[in-house]
């Protein structure tokens, strides 16, 4: 029976009028064959449109069939010298694995990764060898995200184009003696080398996407010339199942960032197992991805099945690879030949038939896409040369591909880490590598002569290619003039009698102020995330406009009101909606561009504090790894600011989220001067000097006056510690209180309270850092634990407060932990007393919830009066008198457990 025949006999069971359904088909292929498939696509889909017009319920499929995107007969091949790539990879493959071999079997706790580069390295050799371009004065240098777990194959190739020496190789993972390398792709750890961080699943995704438009807002303000780059980002199949990785991809097909390619290690497994054991991965994203709006190229078979495919006339294979599910598929990668025979093409007899002529051998060299390089670089170019859409390419390969039995396609490959004698002699047979049986208990390292033809073309393809790659930028070359301090005047004055300002308002105001400047101006990054009317910035919707790839296509509803929501394909603003680890991401991308364009970029991300480190602590961190320069702006920080949003709303602990990131710099300022001394320290450090910092400013929408600076008070106030306001000098008894942000101002009316109410005397201190101060004890501390016998230094805390007397009271909106910070640093003859919100926050006024979390003016004054009672200095009634006076219920429970 013909095998027209027979599927014509199958489809019968279902089709009505199989004669007709053949016609149609065959007017199909003749469109196909003569006018092309792209007509045969549009007449398809004004078919479809039609049929859904008049009613039929067509349902949308995303998904194709279970083969290569691009046909056998129309891919390009790989121009390069295939033979010399082939060993360069199995070289790397090679000193990889010696790598980390060599650091386990010393110190079996190190760790690190094989199987993953071993199912990437030929992906990676057709990248670095034909399409990513280095910087140069002509490009401005493609960015790769490269797949954390695949650092030691980068390693190795960058041992032998001589960037790194064999030292640092043995030091895989020993980085504390500055020999090192670091286990996954680290900038702060390695800033010449490593662009961006990766291991922590789903940031790489999320931040490449963001870079990527971040390229398309810098091209368009004509800040740099972008067109020619193009961000490549690689993750695992598994990785795809973290929000993160995912959560982007609408805003990059909306946002047609033509100048994206994702590249998906489909290997189909995880640490612990499949990925989708009882589904099929690439499937599942490609219907993902192509709903998103994004090109979709699945790179499946490699050239061996294209023989195959092509005799599968009646579509047999395909339905027997479409119906096979990816937990099969692992399984036969694990096994042999003969396995692969039984149990895939022994599903059906004429696929046994179809192969019955290859040996088993034949079978098993059958090869996954991802280990083809022509059916990669075809992949690769379509990507490159692709318009109006990312690009994303779903490339299927082999965990732990190259270690035989000692973890290809296994479970256990992701941890392999340690190879025993016998699998090493097989690697090295399977690779050819011309090493001697009576070396290879050493597994040394292999790299050839310079004069090399492999060498010579390793340092040629580069060379063609600007340069070697991955490299850092440390520094712009560029130099921004940042403006004086007294630029900013109307901040440092006091504010006019009767007027009330919110440190918020003092933001925007020095904000404008920059968006105006000469030589600041066009670098300044206004980011939010839809709550810029919440802290009265929508002025800047039509001052600077609203960065959109196609313009404003509509009218805005609000376009007769001064204020309207203006966009413009040279805004100014990143506008990402309700979207804080957008925002974050869109952040990092302008707080490195001094390093990844070689241009300064002042970001200001300004978002409910609340809503910032505790929901994106993951990216905050990995932009100190990043060595990122900008500001966050947590605004309505405290836990008793934002009086009438409650508990999800009120934060008080985003500064001790934001204690634990070495290079993040945070303030709490209570006062415009303060908020303006800061921005200014900011700008000095970051631009003028470039260092590797950014800083964190929490701003209330209190309004209040405010002082304004004084002089000398500019450097208490970047140290973390100054006295804003002293007490009555002639008073005997006396108090030091302590505070930042909103609260400060009740420890300055509990300094009233305590004057007029009990004859007690206390200077006011505002503290706009205690993380800071809490630093510089460290500092000192370890610095006196390590010279014993140098004079010792002195915390910066402890030389302010010991210039006082009395016992000290530190009081904030923000958890007891935050102002516990610097207890080991106050004088050791003076109690130290905190306050703080530690709990649960709630909805009410700002006086009750101040009296709730027990922070307002009546209990800085009674802690006051117990720290002096319990000194002896004051009888213990007192501090009863003034309980019963200031109506302090004793019975209340604790805040922390309501």
């Amino acid at each position: 029976m013909s095998a027209q025949l027979d599927q014509i006999l199958v489809q019968a069971a279902t089709d009505p009028d199989v004669m007709e359904t053949q016609e149609w088909l065959d007017a199909l292929e003749a469109v196909i064959d003569n006018e092309g498939p792209e007509r045969a696509h549009y007449l398809m889909e004004r078919m479809t449109d039609l049929a859904r017009r008049r009613g039929a319920q067509i349902p949308f499929s995303s998904n194709t069939a279970y083969v290569n995107t691009i046909p056998a007969d129309i891919g390009e091949h790989c121009p390069g010298d295939l033979e010399i790539e082939e060993r360069l990879r199995s070289w790397m493959r090679w000193n990889a694995m010696a790598m980390v071999v060599k650091a386990n079997r010393l110190d079996g706790d190190l760790g690190g990764h094989l199987s993953s580069f071993a199912s990437l390295a030929n992906m990676l050799g057709i990248g670095f060898n034909h399409f990513w371009h280095a910087p140069t004065a002509e490009h401005g240098g493609d960015l790769l995200y490269i797949q954390g777990h695949s650092s030691p194959g980068i390693y190795a190739r960058a041992f032998l184009e001589g960037r790194l020496t064999e030292e640092q190789l043995l030091h895989f993972r020993r980085e504390v003696d500055g020999k090192g390398l670091s286990s996954y792709p680290h900038p702060k750890l390695m800033p010449d080398f490593w662009q961006f961080p990766t291991v922590s699943m789903g940031l790489g995704p999320l931040m490449a996407i963001y870079q990527a438009r971040f390229l398309k807002y810098l091209h368009a303000r004509s800040i740099a010339d972008t067109a020619n780059r193009k961000v490549w980002a690689f993750c695992g199949d598994g990785e795809m199942d973290e929000p993160e990785s995912m959560g982007a991809i609408g805003m990059a097909g909306r946002e047609k960032l033509d100048n994206l390619v994702m590249v998906v290690n489909c290997n189909l497994q995880r640490l612990d197992g499949p990925v989708r054991g009882n589904g099929k991965i690439i499937q599942e994203l490609e219907s993902d991805f192509r709903g998103a709006g994004w090109n979709v190229v699945k790179v499946i078979w490699g050239a061996g099945w294209d023989e195959l495919l092509a005799k599968d006339k009646d579509g047999i294979l395909k339905q027997v690879m479409m119906d096979t599910v990816d937990g099969e598929y692992q399984n036969y990668k694990a096994k042999d030949g003969a396995y692969v025979r039984a149990n895939f093409f022994g599903k059906h007899p004429k696929l046994l038939e179809m192969v019955s002529k290859m040996s088993d051998d034949d079978i098993w060299h059958l090869t996954r896409g991802g280990h083809d390089p022509h059916k990669i670089y075809a992949a690769f170019k379509v990507a490159q040369e692709h318009k109006g859409q990312p690009t994303v390419l779903l490339v299927k390969s082999i965990k732990g591909y190259g270690f035989g039995k000692s973890g290809e396609g296994r479970n256990t490959a992701h941890n392999t880490k340690k190879l025993d004698d016998e699998a090493i002699k097989a690697m090295r047979d399977r690779f050819q590598l011309p090493i001697a049986d009576e070396k290879l208990a050493e597994i040394p390292f292999f790299k050839p002569a310079d004069d090399t033809p492999e060498m010579q073309y390793l340092h040629a393809r580069r060379a063609a290619l600007g340069g070697y790659l991955p490299q850092r930028r440390q520094k712009a070359d560029e130099q921004l003039i940042v403006p004086e301090l007294s630029t900013f005047k109307a901040m440092l004055d006091p504010t006019a009698e009767g007027r009330e300002i919110s440190t918020t308002s003092a933001y925007v105001r020095i904000l404008t102020t920059l968006l105006r400047d000469a030589s600041l101006g066009q670098r300044v990054v206004p980011i939010m995330v839809d709550e810029s009317r919440t802290f009265g910035m929508e002025g800047l919707f039509r001052q600077i406009g609203i960065f959109s790839q196609v313009g404003q296509l509509y009218e805005p509803v609000d376009k007769d009101q001064v204020m309207y929501y203006r966009e413009d394909k040279a805004g100014q603003i990143l506008q990402e909606g309700i979207n804080e680890a957008g925002g974050m991401s869109s952040w990092i991308a302008a707080a490195t561009s001094y390093s990844t364009n070689n241009r300064v970029m002042i970001p200001f991300y300004t978002y409910y504090s609340m809503f910032g480190l505790q929901r994106i602590g993951d990216l905050a961190w990995a932009a100190g790894d990043m060595r990122a320069r900008g500001f966050l702006l947590g605004g309505t920080a405290g836990r008793t600011t934002l009086n009438g949003e409650g508990l999800q709303h009120e934060d008080g602990h985003s500064h001790v989220l934001a204690s634990t990131i070495p290079n993040c710099v945070p303030y709490d300022p209570t006062f415009a001067h303060e908020v303006a001394v800061i921005m200014h320290d900011g700008l000095r450090r970051m631009v003028t000097n470039q260092e590797d910092v950014f800083y964190y400013i929490t701003l209330m929408n209190e309004n209040y006056s405010h002082p304004g600076l004084k002089p000398g008070q500019e450097e208490g106030i970047i140290k973390g510690l100054y006295l804003l306001q002293p007490g009555d000098k002639d008073s005997k008894q006396r108090v030091q209180l302590l505070g930042c942000g909103t609260i400060l101002r009740e420890s300055i009316f509990a300094a009233e309270l305590l004057k007029n109410d009990w004859g007690i005397a206390a200077d006011v201190w505002s503290a706009p850092s205690f993380t800071l101060l809490a630093r510089d004890g460290q500092d000192a501390e370890r610095w006196n634990l390590v010279h014993p016998t140098d004079a010792p230094r002195v915390p910066y805390v402890t030389q302010c407060l010991e210039q006082s007397s009395g016992p000290i009271i530190a009081t904030t909106d923000y958890m007891r932990t935050f102002a516990e910070q610097i207890r080991g640093y106050v004088p050791k003859d003076r109690s130290y007393k905190v306050l703080g919100t530690d709990g649960f926050g709630r909805s009410d006024s700002r006086a009750k919830l101040r009296e709730f979390f027990e922070v307002n003016r009546y209990y800085v004054t009674v802690a006051a009066l117990k720290a002096l009672a319990d000194e002896g200095v004051i009888s213990a009634s007192v501090v009863a008198q003034a309980i019963a006076k200031y109506g302090i219920n004793p019975n209340k429970p604790n805040p922390v457990n309501v």
